[in-house]
């Protein structure tokens, strides 16, 4: 026997509202939950101008790997910095120590 009051989960019982669209299924979160997101994850806000293409080209990319675009952003920046640094450390290893013989 089956629950009468059970909705099956489905997009069209989603975009009718029943599943949970009322006051009571509203829970609000803290004013500074953003802030507090950001601190534990070390994130900076900053501001940065880039062509209209690069931007779209991005979020392309990033549906494709189911991501939002600025995560994906983080990820490729991290991605280069972290090589680059690899690449200063390697360059300065190579100047410190003997070349082989």
């Amino acid at each position: 026997m089956s629950d009468p009051a059970k909705i099956p989960a489905s997009d069209e019982a989603w975009d009718a509202g029943q599943l949970g669209r009322g006051e009571e299924h509203v829970k609000r979160v803290e004013d500074d939950i953003e802030s507090k997101i950001d601190k534990a994850l070390e994130l900076q806000l900053i501001s940065i101008r880039l062509q209209k293409s690069l931007i779209e080209d991005f979020k392309h990319i990033a549906t494709l790997y189911g991501i939002g675009y600025q995560p994906l952003m983080r990820q490729i920046l991290k991605r280069f910095v972290d090589g680059e640094k690899k690449k200063i450390l390697r360059d300065m290893a190579y100047e410190i120590l003997p070349a082989p013989y």
